[in-house]
């Protein structure tokens, strides 16, 4: 009894993969599955694999009149005179102030680096490899924090020449 159902699930199964199956025909840059009318146009058959035909989206025409803005920061509004030396003075504070944090931080890490020759840690004393990773580490770390006090100060020294 169980193998006539397992005789007859797989029978169906062969015949939905055999009906889904169905041979595709390319007629220039359309496909279809009608084979009396692919015939008829003189459409080729499609072998090898199976074929997945996605439909394209139809997308709405554009609106001949789009929408006014949206108003917010993005819009070109005229910002009272004041307000805009006071964002000006703000900006000039907060760069003053990152250069000077950047530059407490060469300064440290330039006593810690002590010109190439940094104090070694107690892990580093049985691996030299350690302490020479370390001291690259330090010399890389160096030039980014000169790097960014270069443009620290080049960005203070435009918000200088503004009018």
């Amino acid at each position: 009894m169980k193998t006539i159902r397992l005789i007859a699930l797989t029978l169906v199964a062969f015949c939905s993969v055999a009906q889904a199956q169905q041979t595709i025909y390319r007629c220039g840059n359309e496909y279809t599955n009608d084979g009396f009318d692919a015939k008829a146009r003189g459409c080729k058959p499609v072998g090898g694999g199976n074929l997945t035909v996605v439909p394209s989206l139809v997308t709405a025409a554009p609106a001949s009149n789009p929408p006014p803005p949206k108003p917010g920061p993005s819009t070109n509004q005229k910002i009272d005179t004041n307000e805009q030396r006071a964002r000006d003075a703000d900006a000039k504070s907060i760069l003053e102030s990152e250069l000077r944090k950047t530059e407490q931080r060469r300064d440290q890490l330039k006593q810690e680096f002590n010109a190439g020759q940094p104090e070694k840690m107690s892990a580093e004393a049985k691996n030299h490899q350690k302490y020479l990773d370390r001291v690259t580490q330090m010399r890389e770390q160096l030039s980014r924090l000169d790097n960014d006090i270069v443009a620290l100060r080049r960005e203070l020294g435009r918000a200088a020449v503004k009018p």
